[in-house]
């Protein structure tokens, strides 16, 4: 168990936010936020052990399926939960289903001991408003039951959703869907202030300097990211392929977290 704000064993699970897409590439490794914040837990605690189990395109069921029970066996003290946009813009999603299994998730850690830090999704609307049409009522019902389980099971709360911060687009990659390396950044500022990290604040919520608070490009920027990332994720989607396929987890054990003086956590 933790004592203060000092954790021995981290484990994250999730998707691609967590696993970290955008925030370095395939090539040089991904980072993401879960890792920047172990880099900011390791300066409490230096034999600090992290595992990352996420996996790009992966669905609440599967992330229950593939990546709970492993994460339960290394007895985190910690673990970082981040699922269901995958189910949120899936064709055929059952959202009821998701919803309960989300919940059934946080039950089961939160009942082994291990405090969990977990994130409201932001404001669609704010960040792609054609989107909205898509998304945000799905978005609205996992944020809802999110608030519920907050309270529910003491969750460590990430309140992407009304973070002004969240509505620049720097804070966000070329698909609006993913976050940027600055927005990855943000998100292990938020999870460090949740978790009540010495040194923290919410600063992180306020907008950056020159923020950007309108949709690149407007009416045309829309449309083009309807044909650059709705496009061929709906052809994905009908093809039953996802960018998950063949993936394994980047970090699947528990190992000591290196921290080089000039990385930027």
């Amino acid at each position: 168990m933790a004592t203060g704000s000092i954790y021995s064993r981290f484990v994250a699970i999730g998707d691609s936010q967590t696993e970290g897409l955008w925030d370095g590439d395939d090539e040089t490794g991904v980072v993401g936020w879960a890792d920047r914040l172990a880099r900011r837990l390791a300066v409490d605690n230096a034999d600090l052990l992290y595992a990352n189990l996420a996996v790009r395109g992966r669905r609440t069921s599967e992330i229950r399926d593939e990546q709970l029970d492993a994460a339960l066996a290394m007895r985190p003290d910690l673990v970082g939960i981040c699922v269901g946009m995958n189910d949120v813009t899936a064709i055929d999603a059952d959202m009821t289903d998701a919803l309960d299994i989300m919940e059934d998730m946080y039950r089961r850690v939160t009942a082994s001991g291990a405090t969990v830090v977990t994130t409201l999704f932001p404001d669609v609307r704010k960040v792609v408003p054609i989107a909205a049409r898509l998304f945000a009522p799905r978005l609205d019902a996992i944020n809802a039951r999110i608030r519920l389980c907050a309270n529910r099971y003491d969750l460590r709360l990430v309140d992407l959703h009304s973070a002004e911060s969240m509505t620049d687009l720097r804070m966000w990659s070329p698909d609006r869907l993913h976050g940027s390396s600055a927005g990855h950044h943000r998100f292990a500022l938020a999870a460090a202030e949740a978790l009540g990290l010495e040194g923290t604040d919410r600063s992180w919520a306020d907008p950056a300097p020159h923020a950007e608070h309108h949709q690149a490009g407007g009416v045309a920027g829309d449309v083009a990211w309807l044909v650059e990332t709705v496009r061929p994720w709906i052809w994905r989607r009908v093809r039953g392929k996802s960018t998950g396929d063949g993936r394994t987890a980047k970090r699947p054990d528990l190992a000591p977290v290196v921290v080089a003086v000039e990385a930027r956590w």
